[in-house]
């Protein structure tokens, strides 16, 4: 049998010539916010890596071909398809099996990038417990991902609708790095800082990779997680969010939201609630990730 695994010209080519790749997931196309903008928003991202000397990769599932890099039109096409699958560890290899299409999550991002030899992923924020897991037991598979697949995830934090401490515990469980850029405070997504501490400090991609690299050389099974608080500038302070958070919160528990619809139905609810405030943060995360991530890839490499 043989993956379907195709990539795009400009990713072929850096793998021929041993050139830095940043992996970019897919559901923030796809289930993040509407066309044009997710599309212009995913070019947006690309051109930041790019800009800092690495290749970007966008990664996805379509008419079940595994793409590393996505041209033009298959970006057009993604932005506007209907019925899009969220696909995560437990369905990729079904997806791509059956011939569907379907946007990758954290996890099935580094399943797909770690096979593509891809080592440095830039998102916006991994998933992670929900806040009363204690009783539905919703936590995302990132977090499990993370501590298998050898890949090094830049993220603004979790998500901030999520439980933080116990996501934070969970982490540790697994055994994963969890590693804040620059500062001692866990970033919390749209904020800056929250009132946890982050496990590991480090102030340097190159700092960032050699621990990557020394990981694999111990024989260290899983990747890290690189947790890159927002820029000031974009920042939504954290008195100002929480109380906004927990509203949607309450609206979902009330109108029996569940499973994997938690978490598009909180960040649209947040996104009307500040008055799209919250997705212009969002978008300053992810374009800021993807600068610390190309960093982080080209220390990897020697560039």
């Amino acid at each position: 049998m043989t993956l379907p695994l195709h990539f795009s010209d400009e990713v072929a080519a850096a793998r021929d010539a041993g050139a830095p790749i940043v992996a970019l997931e897919s559901t923030i196309i796809t289930h993040g916010m509407p066309f044009p903008q997710n599309v212009e928003t995913a070019r947006a991202v690309e051109a930041v890596i790019r800009e800092n000397g690495a290749v970007p990769a966008t990664i996805a599932v379509l008419d079940g071909n595994l793409h590393i890099g996505l041209n033009d039109a298959q970006l057009d096409a993604l932005g506007q398809a209907k019925g899009v699958a969220k696909l995560s560890r437990a369905d990729l290899a079904a997806c791509i099996a059956t011939g569907g299409t379907g946007a990758t999550t954290v996890a099935a991002t580094m399943i797909a990038a770690h096979l593509a030899g891809i080592s440095v992923f830039a998102t916006g924020g991994i998933g992670g417990v929900h806040r009363g897991a204690e009783a539905s037991f919703d936590i995302s598979a990132d977090l499990r991902e993370l501590s298998k697949t050898p890949v090094t995830v830049v993220a603004a934090g979790a998500k901030a609708i999520l439980d933080l401490p116990k996501t934070l515990e969970v982490l540790e469980t697994l055994g994963v790095p969890v590693i804040a850029y620059g500062q001692d405070s866990f970033p919390a997504f749209w904020s800056r800082t929250s009132d946890l501490a982050a496990p590991l400090r480090m102030d340097s991609a190159d700092q960032i990779a050699a621990a990557a690299k020394t990981r694999a050389f111990m024989g260290l099974e899983g990747g890290q997680l690189v947790a890159n608080p927002i820029p000031e500038d974009a920042e939504i302070p954290r008195e100002v969010i929480t109380p906004v958070i927990e509203e949607a919160l309450a609206a979902a528990e009330a109108e029996g939201i569940s499973a994997k619809k938690v978490t598009p139905y909180l960040l649209d609810r947040i996104f009307h609630a500040t008055e799209g405030a919250s997705l212009v943060a969002n978008i300053a995360l992810v374009k800021n990730n993807a600068r610390l991530a190309a960093e982080i890839a080209r220390a990897l490499v020697g560039a």
